[in-house]
């Protein structure tokens, strides 16, 4: 399923094999300098590793676009060594250890169902839904005569993650949280 594909033709998200490594693209910016060849500036992010690189790449250059197979598995629980998930059409676990969901692993919570990524059977991480629905299970009562716009307090969700929220969030009501930045985004 593997194919090359000219550097101009990339889009962000794409997987692809560069420099012998299995990276994604976060972002691309073509280039044509007054002189000289035209070229790409790329922000890649290596799937194994999780670091982000910036390579500047001739745009005649071609690469091996890589075939990544997602999931589709619910969240079960946290086993001490990793997260322990379950494809819902043959009920068989999988878990995937800790450090391939560092970004994401404060978002999981009993029950979501989350896209995991494969190349090759190894497992490079996960994909969050856009918003996640959580219950607040703790937030402090609003101080009256704060008026200030954009007034925000601290909540406790029901996944033990922390974020701010308007004045108006009272305990027990649910809210979306956006999975990109972490932060609230409405009442759900």
């Amino acid at each position: 399923m593997n194919g090359m594909v000219n550097i101009n033709d990339i889009k962000n998200g794409m997987t692809i094999i560069y420099d012998g490594k299995l990276c994604m693209v976060q972002s691309f910016q073509h280039v044509k300098p007054g002189k000289g060849a035209a070229f790409m500036k790329v922000k890649l992010r290596n799937l194994k590793t999780g670091s982000i690189t910036e390579e500047t790449i001739n745009s005649s250059v071609k690469v091996e676009k890589a075939h990544v197979d997602k999931k589709a598995m619910v969240y079960l629980y946290n086993s001490g060594t990793g997260y322990v998930f379950m494809d819902n059409e043959t009920y068989e676990q999988t878990e995937v250890p800790e450090e391939k969901l560092e970004e994401v692993k404060k978002f999981l919570k009993e029950n979501l169902e989350v896209n995991i990524q494969f190349y090759d059977g190894e497992i490079l991480g996960i994909t969050l839904p856009e918003k996640i629905e959580y219950e607040v299970t703790d937030t402090t009562e609003a101080v009256k005569g704060n008026t200030t716009n954009n007034a925000q307090k601290d909540a406790t969700l029901d996944n033990g993650l922390v974020i701010k929220v308007p004045l108006f969030i009272a305990q027990g009501e649910k809210v979306l949280v956006t999975t990109e930045d972490g932060k609230y985004s409405s009442r759900a």
